[in-house]
Parts: C-alpha cells; sequence; structure tokens
C-alpha cells in the first residue's frame, strides 16, 4: 500500500514514466499485461508511490479517449472478483462469501463513472440471482460472460 509520497509531485507524469519504464506505451497495456491483477497489485508494482486509485483514474481516462468506457468497467470487476474471490464464483453463498461477493460488488458501483451506474446495478442483480458456476473466475474484460451481461455500447 502506497503512503503519503503516492501524492507529492506530479502524479500522472510519474504514473506514465513507471508504465513506459515497464515497456509499456499506456496504463491500459501496463494493465492488459497483467489480467485480473487487483488495483493494488497494479500500484505495487509501479511503485510504493503510486496509489490504486491513481492506477484507477488513469485507466478510466484512457477509456473515455478511447470511447471504450463499458469495456473499462468489465475490467475494474474482474479485477476487484479476482482480489475478493481468488478461487472464483463459490458454490455456496453462506454469509462469509456473500459478503466476499457484496465486497466485490460494491466496490465495483463506487468505483463506477456516473453513466454505468445503473448498467453496473443491473449486473450485480443478475449475478446474484443468477449466480455463474462455482469457480467461474473472469480472466479479464472480455469474458464470455460478462460481455452477456455488460455488452460494449460505445461508438
Amino acid at each position: 500500500m502506497s503512503g503519503g509520497d503516492a501524492w507529492k509531485g506530479n502524479i500522472k507524469a510519474r504514473l506514465y514514466e513507471r508504465v513506459r519504464e515497464r515497456g509499456c506505451d499506456s496504463l491500459t497495456a501496463f494493465a492488459e499485461a497483467r489480467p485480473a491483477a487487483p488495483l493494488y497489485a497494479l500500484a505495487d508494482q509501479l511503485g510504493n508511490d503510486v496509489a490504486a486509485v491513481q492506477v484507477l483514474s488513469g485507466l478510466l481516462a484512457e477509456a473515455e479517449q478511447r470511447k471504450q468506457v463499458t469495456r473499462f468497467v468489465r475490467d475494474v470487476l474482474v479485477r476487484l472478483l479476482s482480489q475478493s474471490l481468488p478461487n472464483g464464483w463459490p458454490a455456496v453463498l453462506d454469509d462469509a462469501n456473500r459478503f466476499k461477493v457484496a465486497k466485490a460488488l460494491g466496490s465495483w458501483s463506487a468505483y463506477t463513472p456516473e453513466t454505468h451506474e445503473e448498467r453496473v446495478s443491473q449486473v450485480g442483480d443478475a449475478l446474484l440471482a443468477n449466480p455463474p458456476p462455482p469457480g467461474w473466475r473472469p480472466l479479464g474484460p472480455d469474458d464470455e460472460l460478462l460481455r452477456t451481461l455488460l455488452p460494449d455500447e460505445e461508438a
């Protein structure tokens, strides 16, 4: 986890400098090379002076530029599920597993741009009403189930 140094200096310049040092030309390329890695893990790989929320913000900005916000939203869910449910979707939604799922879906909702909030709420409801198969663990934003639940609609 980053300390106070993450908020000193030119955050954006530092973020992109670190990404280029790791051989990527964008934050999205850096993240795509690490599919399903939690946001905090991406930040840690960029240095102890980078915060997960900075990575999230940078990924959203790039997605908006590329008109791929829905794909970004799916990608964030994949990363949050990987963090909360590292062994995949639970076979039984007992209290402990329900909390893990709720934590992932709640964080996802909180990190979602306003333009996608309603759709994200519907997807969360659908996943709870009709759970995926036990062990389901999407490995990226192009997961078939996620694309069915949250298809791309950008022009």
